[in-house]
Formats: C-alpha cells, structure tokens, sequence
C-alpha cells in the first residue's frame, strides 16, 4: 500500500510541475528573446524543469517498480530518461550556444526561439503521456 501512495504522490506532484511549466512558460514567448537577460532566464526555467521532471519521475518510476507495476514504472523511466536527455545534450547545451551569441546575430534569437517552442512542445507529449497512461491504463 505504502509503494503505491508514494507513487501516486510523485505522479501528482510530476503532473504539477508539468503543468507549472506549460502554463508558466507560455506568456514568455512573448519576450523578444533578444537580450542576455530574456535567454537566461528561459534556459534557467528550463533546467529547473528538467531537473524537477527527471528527479520526480525516477521516484514515480521506482515507486512504481516497488508496488508491482512494470508498465508504469517503464513509462515514468522513460519519462524520467527523456528529461534527463534534453537537459544534458539536448535542449539546455543547444541555447547555452545560443545565448552567448544573441547580441551579435539576429538569426540566434530565431532559433532560440524555436528551440523555446520545441522544449515547451515536448513537454505538452510528455504531460498528454502521463495523462493518457493514467486514464487509459487506470490504476
């Protein structure tokens, strides 16, 4: 009993910071992205993301494993794996590259931009993933 309500609290608590970020990130496409400041703040939001969403999925994940529930703990690892992979060699080192060269091009503020858009897009499959597992799969 105890693995299963653990698990369903790190599912509750992925699902908010999922949704904290889709919401919270959403009027920042507003910003120009222009400005040193503008680029880091987004990247500093989108490491804290990433880091919440590997940490809080590999205890749903291992929770999971612990109360009998392969498929959920499989889905959360991947979940977890995913996040890890976008912080580390994806997302995050793509607009660290960015960002340092923001003042001189106009071209680097367009694709941070949709580098932005892309990590809040993958973040969209990863929330309609967790939410289709829970409702289709059921607990």
């Amino acid at each position: 009993m105890l693995p299963m309500v653990i698990a369903l609290i790190a599912t509750v608590v992925l699902l908010v910071w999922m949704g904290f970020f889709m919401m919270g990130s959403l009027p920042l496409l507003v910003l120009k992205h222009d400005t040193p400041l503008d680029s880091r703040f987004i990247r500093g939001l989108f490491n804290v993301y990433y880091v919440a969403v590997t940490l809080t999925a590999s205890a749903a994940a291992l929770s999971y494993a612990w109360s009998g529930r392969p498929a959920f703990a499989l889905g959360m690892a991947c979940i977890a794996s995913l996040a890890f992979a976008l912080r580390r060699w994806i997302i995050i080192p793509r607009m660290d590259l960015l960002r340092h060269s923001i003042p001189e091009t106009g071209n680097s503020v367009y694709r941070f931009r949709r580098l932005h858009v892309a990590g809040m897009m993958l973040n969209v499959v990863q929330l309609a993933t967790v939410a289709l597992a829970l409702t289709r799969l059921g607990l």
